[in-house]
């Protein structure tokens, strides 16, 4: 058998390239995810851990430091200790309008623990000096004006000379704000936060596992964590690559769906083969194979297609991702440096790719050897729809469809996008069983609104009714790569519309100007700024002092709501006030004891008012303007609020904003909430277009399936088509008979497929957005249509070459067979 075996893969390597093509595509895109995800983590475990590098211990979680390094010193095998402490400030960076926001981390004294990568310059080692991240734009020599504020609110102005740049490599928050480095006693100077962790070096020759125990020992009666610094580096990395999880998750899942693809495309390729050989199979039986030992053949052939598959697989996966990581490097949310291959990844994609080809192979090889060798050396009528099986194959069905709907509604309901995606899975495979008796029918009733295309259309119609489980075959084929392109499509127009829509809530301001001054700003300021090319309108606010009922004055804003409303471009998540409201911010919840809806007491210079409670996402509480100035008389133009015209850069609108406010205002602070909004914009829409290309790939593989499905046809139907031939049906005519049914089938399999995608597009979106807020359904009318039209063509497309080998058979020669 071994023999057998070789030849017969030998002799059908070209049809078994459908089936290598297939798993090729589903292993490699399974493999690749994986390894990505695993690049992502070492990736940002390399740059967010680099500051436990030289750490073999980190105590976190400090509410009281007092003794806390001093306890530890102590203790025998610890070389070094530092005690990390924070702030942050506003710096004026020379050659740079207005102030920025700058993180500020204190330098280990102990040169044993500092962490920093120097691009260039030193770090600093007295008060008055300063390291800063390449974000912040400022070069070695320059002099930073820092401002900070103490709790009454006034500023103090200070400066420090940058000494030194650091390279923060792929760490993901190096871009989102300037950072800076300094001596412990600069940061105490600046208003230090108080310590953040405690980081230990041990010394030569002490067991960090060993040291962990005995720091926990002597900090048992203070509430902090001990950890190593490698797990400490592991637990900041975890919570920096949360979306990237998600996102690999996501990516298996499509994984999953071309996996199944791929499956079926296989189990119609191997179907096309046994057809193929039904005669040769029969007459092995005939000369003493036993029906176990061509099962088992049948199956070697698909385990060595599955492996060799597999192994291709794994290779293109791997190369996909050093491709992906050479582009994406680390300047991207998702950052990439060199590639990491899990062995789990490897293995995940041999086993799976050459699992999934035995598990398709298996019916298939089944059928070859239930038949009869006497019977399968003449032709069978295929068995009806009201057979055993086909009555099996409808309980199946229904069995699987009704579960899945009721997990989907599941899904739906708890947002839960796990029993989504199962409950899709479930009823989808349940759609496929029910084809045979849904689709011929539709198939028939589509063939006979084109009876006037002439006699081969009218012989196509006719074949749809004739042999329902081939039709149900050809159509499924080209359903299952419809319905997963047209989910993604409406699934994606809808979580972009739902993003957007979220966007615009959390950003409803384009850009905010503030003065950072006690004297407030020009009032010309708002009129400056509404002349920037680019800005459609601008609003002023007011700031005052304003005392809460927790007895505390705080600065609180005052705004036009006209002026505002033709400025903000969602009002969902911040309210403008009315007369008699005061917007509060969410933390006044429990700060003040207020609630939405409710009455709140603030207290100005002419005393107390009440005002009805309106809960919004605002850093200060906001007032009308002439409820501030009855409540502080003395309030002064403080912030501008201004709106860009839309189809702007807005990264250089705010350039120029920031040189027009530094002119005016020296310390003003802008920012560019627009440049935000729109760099998570780009990173949705390439998240998208990586998920839908990668989609894409099940479509390839399922216009595979279509190809293999007709070639199935024209092997079934050869002395059908012989005959035609024979009764005077030309070559042409025989080929337009394939292209009719082909183009029926298509088309409707393609408007099946189009109402299936996008009720689970629908679906998956509510699933997985439903429970984030407001949920916007977008249905792209546009490309559903492109996607009807594409699909029918490519069904007709996919029935050429089996077209060509039904023609160029001479009937005698179809007859005979």
């Amino acid at each position: 058998m071994f023999r057998v075996i070789t030849a017969g893969l030998r002799a059908h390597a070209a049809r078994l390239v459908a089936s290598t093509i297939a798993i090729v595509i589903a292993v490699g895109f399974v493999v690749a995810t994986l390894t990505i995800g695993a690049t992502t983590r070492s990736t940002v475990l390399e740059a967010v851990g680099a500051r436990y590098v030289s750490a073999d211990v980190v105590v976190t979680g400090i509410q009281d430091p007092a003794g806390l390094d001093a306890d530890v010193a102590g203790l025998p095998g610890v070389g070094a200790v530092d005690l990390a402490t924070s702030t942050s400030v506003q710096a004026v960076v020379p050659g740079r309008s207005g102030a920025q926001f700058l993180l500020v981390d204190s330098v280990a004294e102990d040169p044993a623990l500092r962490w920093q990568q120097l691009a260039e310059g030193a770090l600093p080692d007295r008060p008055g000096e300063v390291a800063v991240s390449e974000r912040v734009g400022a070069d070695v020599g320059d002099v930073l004006t820092v401002a900070t504020y103490d709790e009454e609110g006034r500023e103090d102005a200070s400066q420090a000379t940058v000494v030194g740049v650091v390279d923060l490599g792929g760490d993901p928050s190096a871009g989102i704000n300037g950072r800076a480095f300094v001596t412990p006693e600069q940061v105490a100077a600046w208003g230090g936060l108080g310590p953040s962790e405690l980081r230990i070096a041990a010394a030569d020759g002490t067991d960090p596992d060993s040291l962990v125990a005995d720091v926990r020992a002597a900090l048992a009666d203070r509430d902090v964590e001990v950890r190593t610094g490698e797990e400490q580096a592991e637990q900041e990395a975890a919570s920096v690559t949360g979306d990237a999880e998600i996102l690999t998750t996501v990516l298996l899942v499509f994984g999953a769906v071309a996996l199944l693809v791929a499956g079926l495309v296989i189990a119609n390729t191997f179907a096309v083969l046994l057809a193929q050989r039904t005669r040769e199979l029969a007459l092995l039986r005939c000369i003493g194979a036993t029906s176990r030992q061509v099962r088992r053949s049948v199956l070697a052939e698909a385990a060595a297609t599955g492996l060799g598959a597999s192994v291709l697989g794994v290779g293109a996966g791997i190369g996909l991702a050093v491709l992906a990581s050479a582009l994406v490097g680390t300047d991207s949310p998702v950052p990439l440096a060199g590639v990491e291959v899990p062995l789990s990844a490897v293995v995940l994609g041999l086993v799976v790719g050459t699992g999934t080809t035995l598990l398709a192979a298996l019916a298939p090889a089944r059928a070859a050897t239930r038949i009869a060798p006497l019977a399968a050396l003449r032709p069978l009528d295929p068995a009806p729809l009201r057979s055993r099986g086909g009555l099996l194959r409808l309980a199946a069905g229904l069995l699987l469809l009704v579960p899945g709907v009721l997990l989907m509604a599941g899904g739906v309901v708890g947002g839960e996008i796990l029993f989504s995606v199962g409950g899709g899975a479930l009823s989808f495979l349940g759609v496929v069983l029910l084809a045979q008796r849904a689709v011929p029918p539709v198939v028939a009733a589509a063939g006979r609104l084109v009876r006037s295309g002439g006699v081969t259309a009218r012989l196509a119609g006719g074949n749809a009714t004739r042999n329902p489980r081939r039709t149900a075959a050809t159509a499924t084929a080209l359903l299952i790569g419809v319905t997963l392109t047209t989910a993604m499509v409406v699934g994606a127009a809808s979580t972009r519309a739902t993003a957007q829509a979220e966007l615009t809530a959390q950003y409803p301001t384009d850009v905010v100007v503030t003065g950072n001054t006690e004297d407030g700003v020009p009032a010309s300021l708002a009129e400056r700024l509404a002349a920037v090319d680019g800005v459609r309108a601008a609003a002023g606010l007011q700031a005052g002092g304003v005392t809460g009922p927790d007895g505390y004055e705080g600065w609180t804003l005052g705004v036009d709501p006209a002026a505002a409303a033709g400025v903000l471009r969602s009002t969902g998540d911040l309210p403008l006030p009315a007369e008699g409201t005061a917007v509060l911010p969410w933390w006044t919840v429990e700060g003040w004891g207020v609630e939405d809806g409710g009455r709140v007491t603030l207290t100005g210079d002419d005393g107390p008012r009440t005002f009805t409670v309106a809960l919004g996402d605002t850093d200060y509480p906001l007032l009308t303007v002439g409820d501030l100035t009855a409540l502080d008389p003395d309030a002064v133009a403080d912030t501008v609020w201004l709106r860009l015209d839309d189809g702007v850069d807005p990264a250089a609108v705010v350039d120029e904003v920031t040189d027009v406010a530094g002119s005016i205002v020296p310390t003003a602070a802008v920012t560019g909430l627009a440049s935000e909004r729109a760099a998570l914009d780009e990173v949705l829409d390439v998240l998208l277009l990586v998920v839908t290309g990668l989609l894409g790939v099940a479509v390839l593989i399922a216009l595979i399936g279509v190809g293999n499905t007709l070639a199935l046809s024209v092997v079934e139907r050869r002395q059908e088509n012989g005959l035609l031939r024979a009764l005077g049906l030309t070559r042409g005519q025989v080929r337009g008979l394939l292209a009719w049914e082909a183009t029926l089938v298509a088309g409707v399999a393609a408007v099946l497929g189009v109402v299936l995608g996008a009720g689970y597009g629908l679906v998956g979106v509510a699933s997985l957005l439903g429970d984030q807020g407001e949920l916007v359904l977008s249905f792209p009318w546009l490309q559903v249509g492109a996607i009807v039209v594409v699909a029918t063509v490519a069904g007709l497309l996919a029935s050429v070459l089996p077209a060509r080998r039904a023609a160029r058979t001479p009937p005698v020669a179809a007859l005979a067979a």
